[in-house]
């Protein structure tokens, strides 16, 4: 169960942060800055709602995930595909944790790893599509 509250908290962050920071105007870093510091507060004057686990990681995984919230609207703009990168953010930080620990900016890597991959499946399948109309244009 407080795994699903980790993969929650990952894409609420992504989107909240991206919609902060484009439609509420309040740039990127702010956006990201406030919303977790918020986030962080917020556990420490409820700690009885949480469990100790979730007392921990859930500010950590707010404030990484904000980073990827803090992508360009030029590059990603759908919230179905900001809560997808929330979603990989989520389970690379639950799967990778350990891999990273001692390196500096793991949450920094964590979400530049997300928001790559999914500007890369966003090109793989335009790229399918293009192939594919090619294709079907010959015949």
């Amino acid at each position: 169960m407080d795994n699903l509250f980790i993969i929650l908290t990952g894409i609420i962050a992504v989107i909240a942060t991206f919609y902060v920071s484009t439609r509420l105007n309040q740039g990127a870093v702010r956006a990201s800055a406030g919303l977790s510091l918020t986030v962080a507060l917020f556990t420490l004057i409820f700690p009885d709602l949480f469990s100790n686990y979730l007392l921990v990681h859930i500010p950590i995984v707010f404030l990484g995930a904000s980073f990827v919230g803090m992508v360009s609207k030029e590059l990603i703009s759908n919230y179905w595909v900001l809560g997808l990168a929330g979603l990989l953010f989520s389970m690379l930080y639950l799967n990778t944790g350990s891999y990273f620990e001692g390196f500096g900016g793991a949450l920094g890597t964590t979400a530049s790893i997300s928001v790559v991959l999914i500007l890369g499946l966003k090109t793989f399948t335009k790229l399918t599509r293009i192939g594919l109309s090619s294709i079907q244009n010959k015949n």
